[in-house]
């Protein structure tokens, strides 16, 4: 890989399926893999393509106008990164397997390296990280618990 991060930013209004942000996704990591030669095992798409979706429906779901969604790889993961107007903060509930929906969050706080909203001047933004590849195999994304909600402020300039 020469010097270049990869990276994609595309924008979705309200009438965008959700689809369309994951196969901005899924070309995305295959573009990773081809071109910059970075490991994408099957499971870190599958992982990469669940957060995309969970991210981008709750910002089509809980706030107005569109979302911006950002892929960036680097240092063996990729950050997945939404934008959105709603300038509340989403809450985590605690685990309730009795609870029907909302794990959204949960489910992606399961399996990302990290995770943290950023206020911004407008919105919010969301970002979370998934392993491309395991270390020990060379072949499957490590899964593990992040360490919890990072409140941060905002950093000014979108995502």
């Amino acid at each position: 890989m020469t010097g270049v991060v990869p990276s994609v930013a595309a924008a979705f209004e309200a009438d965008a399926e959700i689809g369309q942000a994951r196969d901005v996704a899924r070309s995305f990591l295959m573009d990773v893999q081809a071109v910059h030669g970075l490991p994408v095992s099957e499971q870190a798409m599958g992982m990469v393509l669940l957060v995309v979706s969970e991210l981008v429906t709750n910002a089509r779901k809980y706030a107005p106008g569109p979302c911006l969604l950002s892929l960036e790889a680097g240092d063996g993961a990729v950050e997945v990164t939404v934008w959105d107007s709603e300038p509340g903060l989403p809450s985590v509930g605690a685990p309730d397997a009795g609870r029907i929906g909302q794990h959204g969050l949960e489910i992606v706080m399961a399996v990302c390296r990290s995770f943290a909203i950023h206020r911004e001047p407008v919105g919010k933004r969301i970002a979370a990280a998934v392993v491309l590849a395991d270390e020990s195999s060379g072949d499957e994304a490590v899964v593990g618990q992040c360490g919890g909600v990072e409140h941060l402020p905002g950093r000014g300039g979108g995502l």
